[in-house]
């Protein structure tokens, strides 16, 4: 009973911590909050170290001779920053949700999702956690397209309850990963975009493909849910720029399945998963580096 009560007073001390942080950041001027934000990756990289090794062995293993260490420090001290400020947008979210986000986004490809809307049917959106993927989301559907994300459930619930609110600030659907198959398949049905975040170790359930030349076990779920469904499969990533960002929307993925579901699942895969490489490749200060994306196929 004690340890249980310890862990409910934590979450409520983590919990008031985040709305108190929250509170806060959407008190101040927007670009003084993402200066906040560069602080907090400074000290994550560079003072606490979170990751710091996991961070620089997985991009030195993914791009080799290609940098010097002074420039994969760089590259990784950016990271933390951009993982940071998505993290600060995301708190921002009751701020910006008043707000025109065209202020400080643009969007290049709104054409690819136009066309899938005029279409009437639903689509599967797959990204990374690359750059401010919570805003990606949020500008989208402040654009007047249905979407839902496909989220899991966090250990501290008053957290998540909040995380789910910021979402649900901008329209955004949310469908539990508990019972995903059935709530794919009805907002699909119904013609609205699912998202999902597909870029990391799915462990034993996942499908192995490459991934920055080395094999990586990768969600099924979009790829298995395109196929089932039909529904025209499409990736979306986010590009910041100092305080303006732009989110590019790549053309519908052009797939015929051949009717063998597991080849079918690991080609589809390795193609939207090549197209996450591909944006990784080019703005390597975007990815989630921390996390260990090869654990279980090394």
């Amino acid at each position: 009973m004690t340890g249980i009560m310890t862990t409910k007073t934590r979450y409520k001390i983590e919990y008031l911590a985040v709305l108190t942080l929250i509170i806060v950041l959407n008190l101040v001027p927007y670009r003084l909050a993402l200066m906040f934000g560069d602080f907090i990756g400074f000290l994550a990289f560079s003072v606490i170290r979170i990751r710091r090794e996991v961070t620089l062995d997985n991009l030195k293993k993914s791009f080799g001779d290609k940098y010097s260490d002074s420039e994969y420090r760089k590259i990784a001290a950016g990271s933390y920053r951009n993982i940071a400020r998505g993290f600060i947008e995301y708190g921002l979210f009751p701020k910006l949700s008043k707000r025109d986000l065209s202020e400080y986004l643009c969007i290049e490809g709104e054409e690819n999702i136009k066309k899938i809307k005029d279409s009437g049917r639903g689509a599967v959106l797959v990204t990374g956690h690359f750059g401010s993927w919570e805003l990606m989301g949020a500008f989208i559907a402040r654009r007047g397209w249905p979407i839902d994300y496909l989220v899991g459930e966090q250990h501290n619930l008053l957290v998540n309850k909040l995380m789910n609110d910021h979402r649900r600030l901008f329209n955004i659907g949310l469908i539990e990963m508990g019972v995903a198959a059935r709530g794919v398949f009805k907002a699909v049905k119904e013609g609205r975009m699912v998202c999902m975040l597909s870029d990391q170790d799915a462990g034993n359930d996942g499908v192995v493909v490459d991934f920055l030349g080395r094999p990586a076990s990768t969600p099924k779920g979009p790829a298995a849910f395109a196929i089932k469904t039909g529904a025209p499969l499409a990736c979306g990533f986010i590009v910041r720029n100092g305080a303006r960002q732009k989110i590019i929307v790549e053309p519908v993925i052009e797939f015929h399945p051949s009717g063998s579901k597991e080849n079918d699942i690991k080609k589809l895969t390795q193609i939207y998963t090549s197209l996450i490489e591909k944006y990784v490749r080019r703005y390597p200060d975007h990815w989630f580096w921390p996390h260990r994306r090869w654990k279980s196929t090394t």
